[in-house]
């Protein structure tokens, strides 16, 4: 596809960019949201754990990350980006926001502010992309996604265990 093409159906960069975030914010979504089902007997804290492992598999691919690390560095400088950035990131993570505060009212997560919590426990698992970004997949020792998951969701319970 040329350029001139590209800017025919969109007037500007920001426009595109406009466009391909918000396709993909919404493919975010929803596989998080599909992720989430699975047993009623395992209840919210189940959802919310399965929904956050699908957070891991899509926020290690390189692909993934080169786009939106491109992104994120063009926000450092730019406050009208930055500000649709935070808007994006809102938008992306309302699904696991929502199994944060479901689990917090089945009693599976302490009370609090369920942004707060999503907040740290998307901390943890950008801890487990960026070490599975930065891997050797060829290494006889290269990280296991599901042990470095288990790690960080074991200290999440801990923090956050039950009321």
């Amino acid at each position: 596809m040329s350029k001139h093409t590209l800017y025919r159906r969109y007037p500007n960069k920001a426009a595109l960019l406009e466009a391909v975030v918000g396709r993909d914010v919404g493919r975010f979504r929803e596989a998080l949201l599909t992720a989430a089902v699975g047993e009623e007997e395992e209840g919210a804290l189940g959802a919310l754990r399965r929904a956050a492992f699908r957070y891991v598999e899509i926020g290690s691919s390189r692909d993934y990350a080169a786009f939106y690390l491109s992104v994120s560095a063009e926000a450092a400088v730019s406050a009208a980006l930055r500000e649709r950035l935070a808007s994006w990131s809102r938008d992306a993570l309302e699904p696991l926001v929502g199994f944060v505060a479901t689990a917090q009212g089945s009693g599976e997560l302490r009370a609090g502010d369920p942004i707060s919590v999503c907040g740290i426990l998307i901390d943890l698992l950008e801890g487990v992309n960026n070490r599975l970004r930065l891997a050797d997949d060829a290494a006889a020792d290269a990280p296991s996604p599901l042990r470095l998951f288990d790690e960080r969701w074991t200290v999440f319970t801990a923090a956050f265990g039950g009321s």
